[in-house]
């Protein structure tokens, strides 16, 4: 789970936040064009982890999507449901969704785990399991690097993760990888995303 001082972090910088990154053109179109064909596979509602200001879930939300945006960060929340007033928002963390066992089709986890500590990594992931129906799907995106480690985020101390570590806990937690891949952009630390499965129950 991430500390309380990383969520009082975003929220006295949540303003500022959102009038530089709270728009989805601020996003890089490779971005887009993952989530797109992402949420175009689900069946059912999805939930946008960590929706921070709502940029994405307001987009999805316009392509047809039924989705649902929730933060930690009231301060978000309340943003994002002052810009997006056609969408759903409410505080809640990746660890307690506050929705029904295998009720979504999918969750959108958004570069929102970047500041958890690894130690905490696998309740959210077994959270999100428990919220996701089996064939649900599920797309995390975070930094990645080659290493677990820490850096000196601008808000607050976030990791980096190698895509086969954070793959190995997804199927830990009950997921199946489908498709994984990193890039680095200009002036950018290295970007990963990773595309699973909720597997079937045993």
């Amino acid at each position: 789970m991430m500390a309380r001082q990383t969520f009082e972090a975003y929220g006295r910088r949540a303003r500022e936040y959102a009038d530089l990154l709270g728009s989805i053109s601020a996003t890089e179109a490779e971005d887009r064009a993952l989530v797109e064909r992402w949420a175009s596979a689900i069946d059912g509602p999805v939930l946008d982890v960590g929706c921070g200001p709502g940029h994405w879930t307001a987009w999805l939300r316009e392509l047809g999507v039924d989705i649902e945006g929730i933060d930690p960060v009231q301060e978000f929340v309340d943003i994002a449901a002052h810009r997006h007033p056609d969408c759903g928002y409410r505080q809640g963390t990746a660890e307690a969704l506050g929705v029904p066992s295998a009720s979504l089709g999918g969750a959108l986890v958004w570069y929102s785990l970047i500041h958890t500590e690894p130690s905490g990594l696998p309740a959210a992931f077994a959270e999100l399991a428990r919220c996701i129906r089996p064939g649900g799907g599920l797309l995390v995106g975070f930094f990645e690097g080659s290493a677990v480690e820490p850096f000196g985020h601008k808000v607050a101390t976030a990791f980096t993760w190698p895509i086969a570590d954070l793959a190995r806990l997804l199927d830990d937690a009950g997921f199946i990888v489908e498709h994984a891949h990193a890039r680095t952009d200009a002036g950018a630390r290295p970007h990963g995303a990773i595309v699973a499965t909720r597997a079937a129950e045993a």
